[in-house]
């Protein structure tokens, strides 16, 4: 890992006769965004709310596997759901809540570590860690 401050740079261009935004990052393939349905848009493009929800994700799962490789956790399958709810507080609007669904696979004799290891998962997402909504943790150990 490099050193700390990290730096990111996401960029675009956009006409205003032109419905979507592509974002750009070097070496990276562009993303079209647009707006949700929630918003007026089609509802066909990710949209800077489910790319917010997407990250949070990401994040949990990418945090979980580093977690896991360093306790040597055996697992077979992680499947994540995560919901975010998007409220209007004080007349802004702003993320309150995510919910992180987590249901992992593990072989027998894992299941009494991997409960804690979902947790430090959680508590380990620099997203959420950086953003004031609440999150919760709904995990599920699974042998098999």
């Amino acid at each position: 890992m490099q050193d700390f401050p990290h730096h990111y740079r996401v960029g675009t261009r956009v006409a205003a006769t032109e419905d979507a935004v592509v974002l750009s990052a070097d070496g990276l393939p562009d993303l079209a965004t647009a707006p949700p349905v929630e918003f007026g848009g089609k509802g066909d493009r990710w949209s800077p709310e489910t790319l917010l929800v997407g990250a949070v994700c990401d994040c949990f799962v990418l945090g979980f596997k580093t977690i896991a490789a360093a306790s040597r956790l055996t697992w077979t399958a992680l499947d994540v759901d995560v919901a975010g709810t998007l409220d209007r507080i004080d007349r802004t609007m702003r993320f309150t809540h995510f919910v992180v669904r987590a249901r992992l696979t593990v072989p027998a004799g894992q299941e009494g570590r991997a409960p804690r290891i979902l947790e430090k998962a959680e508590e380990a997402c620099l997203i959420t860690n950086s953003l004031s909504a609440e999150v919760s943790l709904e995990s599920e150990v699974i042998v098999g």
